[in-house]
């Protein structure tokens, strides 16, 4: 035990000499820590949106109307005849089995839709009820097998499409996804920085206590009770970095995300501060091996003992 408090205090003493290069191993660490964890939260809240929106996908059956394009709707608008084989098939036909639930929405219901999404526009403005196609809207078990649903339907007389909003959330989600590719490899770079700084903060502080290091070898210190300060002056250092990154992390989840970016864009199921929790324990275990690591090698190669 006294060999740990001795060790502990050697570690201190080098930190308060050394408080410009500790004050830069920190704010490295800091930053670049506070890249992965901003990634990691992005890649929570991509994987959050993508169930929630997924779970929500409705797949629209768009039926025909009197100005459809003849290749799709070679027997003009649909009748209600074909209506009511559609509903038979949603109920308990081919399509059952796929579909969770349904809704129909009238021409009617659907300019109503379009002039609220696009209020003020001079095209909602001059739309009637007859530019509107009729329209059944599916929710599915599974939201994977909407191919299946799109080709049940595509051929049935009366429909002149099928359409869902997958591919343009898998468009956002991509972006999204790079967005934490991008953040990765900025957090790629400043871990490199770090490691680099951390074995300089080492090697500056060896150099220093040279003298030191030569009279605890005349008098028979062991190896460990040697380089153990030094390697604990990196682990400290990163650690205080990590610290300040998980304080951000949270900040951002909660403060930035979970609160006002949750009042300013309503219907999607934000991060909160709960799963930053979730990140700060990996940022303060990646800064104690990187810095561990980093100051062992370092030690290894520039203080023979």
């Amino acid at each position: 035990m006294s060999t740990l408090f001795y060790q502990l205090g050697e570690t201190l003493g080098s930190l308060r000499k050394n408080v410009a290069m500790v004050a830069s191993v920190v704010l490295v660490t800091f930053i670049s820590l506070g890249f992965v964890g901003a990634a990691a939260l992005m890649q929570i809240q991509v994987n959050q949106m993508t169930q929630d929106f997924y779970d929500r996908l409705e797949v629209s059956v768009f039926l025909c109307t009197d100005g459809s394009p003849e290749t799709a709707c070679p027997t003009g608008a649909v009748t209600d005849q074909q209506r009511a084989s559609i509903e038979q098939m949603l109920d308990d036909g081919a399509a059952s089995q796929y579909v969770s639930s349904w809704r129909y929405e009238s021409q009617e219901e659907a300019l109503e839709n379009f002039q609220q999404a696009r209020e003020g526009s001079v095209r909602a403005a001059n739309v009637t009820a007859e530019d509107m196609p009729e329209s059944f809207r599916l929710l599915l078990h599974d939201p994977e097998e909407y191919p299946i649903v799109t080709e049940l339907f595509g051929s049935v007389p009366g429909v002149e499409n099928v359409a869902d909003q997958q591919e343009v959330l898998d468009q956002i989600f991509g972006i999204l996804n790079g967005l934490t590719v991008v953040a990765l490899i900025i957090a790629a770079v400043m871990i490199l920085c770090t490691v680099l700084l951390v074995s300089t903060t080492i090697r500056l502080s060896a150099f220093s206590r040279r003298r030191e290091t030569s009279i605890m070898r005349m008098v028979g210190a062991s190896k460990s009770m040697i380089r153990t300060p030094f390697i604990f002056e990196g682990i400290i250092a990163a650690v205080l970095g990590s610290l300040l990154a998980c304080a951000a992390t949270w900040v951002i989840a909660e403060l930035l995300i979970g609160q006002w970016l949750a009042e300013q864009v309503t219907g999607i199921a934000f991060i909160t501060g709960m799963d930053a929790w979730i990140v700060m324990p990996a940022l303060v275990v990646i800064a104690v091996l990187l810095a561990g690591l980093s100051s062992w090698v370092t030690v290894r190669k520039y203080l023979q003992v």
